[in-house]
């Protein structure tokens, strides 16, 4: 599997779920009539981000590792959304950024040095920055996402976070 696929492909698929789970979130609370913006501060436990930052921070994750392998900037999200608009903007926002990488943009990115901002003076080989830290951090976070949506409610299930699938006949 190419970096790209890894980093675009992937993570633009995980993030058109997340989206789809929102929608989903909103239908539940719209029959069960609660307000579905309550989904937005929930969390699992006291000391763990809310679902909006678990947002701001999967969509976050997968900008950067695009931006940091490929040496390209990201564009800037201030993380102020309040409301369920702005937040599936911001989902948008990023699945429309990383569109715009192509499989040339990686060449090379694999061996590239990423510079750890919050670690001055240190940073890691690209594929061990993607390996190692940004598709872990992706993964914990839509996933976590996921667990807030379905910890209130929300009927998402294993497909619903999978995804579609290809599929071939035997």
């Amino acid at each position: 599997m190419s970096l790209y696929t890894e980093t675009v492909t992937l993570t633009s698929k995980m993030l058109t779920n997340l989206a789809a789970w929102i929608d989903l979130g909103v239908e539940n609370a719209t029959s069960k009539k609660y307000d579905p913006t309550v989904l937005l501060n929930a969390r699992l436990a006291p000391d763990q981000y809310h679902f909006i930052k678990q947002v701001q921070a999967s969509c976050d994750s997968a900008k950067f590792a695009a931006a940091r392998l490929t040496g390209k900037p990201a564009p800037a999200h201030p993380d102020t959304e309040a409301t369920l608009d702005e937040v599936r903007a911001r989902i948008q926002s990023v699945i429309t950024y990383l569109a715009t990488f192509t499989e040339a943009d990686f060449v090379g990115a694999e061996a590239r040095i990423v510079p750890l901002s919050f670690m001055p003076g240190k940073g890691m080989i690209g594929l061990n920055y993607l390996h190692e830290m940004a598709l872990p951090n992706f993964y914990f976070h839509i996933t976590t996402a996921y667990a807030i949506l379905r910890h209130n409610g929300v009927p998402v299930g294993k497909m619903n976070f999978m995804g579609s699938i290809t599929l071939q006949d035997l």
